[in-house]
């Protein structure tokens, strides 16, 4: 189906990003902000792996610990605002809203919460996680190719389409594969085609501002003119900018053509 071609292009793309990966740069910083590389890859790991879940097993959990933590991370964030506020401590807290990815550095720092590394993160750390998720995209796709658009999988006890499922995945996958990308210094931003097609992906699944926390960072705004993978991150309130040593680069443009000339260049995406 055409959303197993889409998941397999992002798929590729972030392959391509784990290229620089070493066990050196583990520790570096990623745009998600709180998290080091070693940890961004492992969850992207775990990304992966809930969604060959999803498609083998027709159903994708939430692990326990991961949705107490989760829950605490709120209900702490709900208690630290109350305090500043003057207000009485445990008052009910925010709607996390739906989604995937981590609250980045668009967001508030008072806003993201805490990461901590996956609940089997004791058994990871012997392990390469750049070959681990090099090989659990391979599994995945492999497990997708069959998939048919209506079959209807389970997440989290909502159903949802095979089809819905891909294209979430590939938005996650594509996304992280930027962060990726910025961790190491390698300066690949996401292919604009796909871009595009996955910014459209994101403004139907991705909350409102009011209801991002603590999954998304709120929408930044970039220039008109702005490549698509520029306007997909910003739309996710990652930072086009951001880079691992601290310093903000140019934002991407289209060459402008000289004046009386048409650019030919496509309308922005709606």
């Amino acid at each position: 189906m055409a959303e197993t071609e889409l998941l397999e292009r992002a798929l590729g793309y972030t392959l391509c990003a784990l290229r620089p990966v070493t066990l050196r740069t583990l520790n570096r910083p990623t745009p998600c902000r709180g998290w080091d590389l070693e940890t961004l890859l492992w969850h992207t790991d775990d990304s992966l792996c809930a969604l060959r879940e999803g498609i083998e097993d027709g159903y994708v959990g939430v692990p326990p610990r991961a949705e107490a933590e989760s829950d605490a991370q709120v209900r702490a964030q709900a208690d630290a605002e109350a305090a500043d506020a003057g207000t009485e401590a445990g008052a009910e807290p925010r709607a996390p809203g739906a989604g995937t990815a981590p609250a980045t550095a668009g967001a508030r720092r008072d806003s993201v919460p805490r990461p901590s590394l996956p609940p089997d993160g004791e058994r990871h750390r012997r392990d390469d996680p750049a070959a681990t998720v090099r090989a659990t995209a391979s599994r995945l796709l492999g497990a997708w190719v069959a998939a048919r658009p209506d079959q209807v999988l389970s997440v989290a006890d909502l159903p949802l389409t095979a089809a819905a499922v891909a294209r979430a995945g590939a938005l996650e996958i594509a996304v992280h594969g930027w962060d990726i990308a910025r961790a190491t210094g390698l300066p690949r931003p996401v292919p604009a085609a796909l871009a595009n097609e996955l910014l459209r992906t994101a403004r139907q699944l991705v909350p409102s501002p009011a209801l991002r926390f603590p999954l998304f960072g709120p929408p930044l705004t970039v220039p008109a003119e702005a490549d698509p993978s520029d306007r997909l991150v910003a739309f996710l309130g990652r930072d086009p900018a951001w880079n691992a040593g601290g310093r903000r680069r140019a934002p991407s443009r289209r060459p402008v053509p000289p004046p009386g000339e048409a650019s030919g260049r496509p309308p922005l995406t709606p």
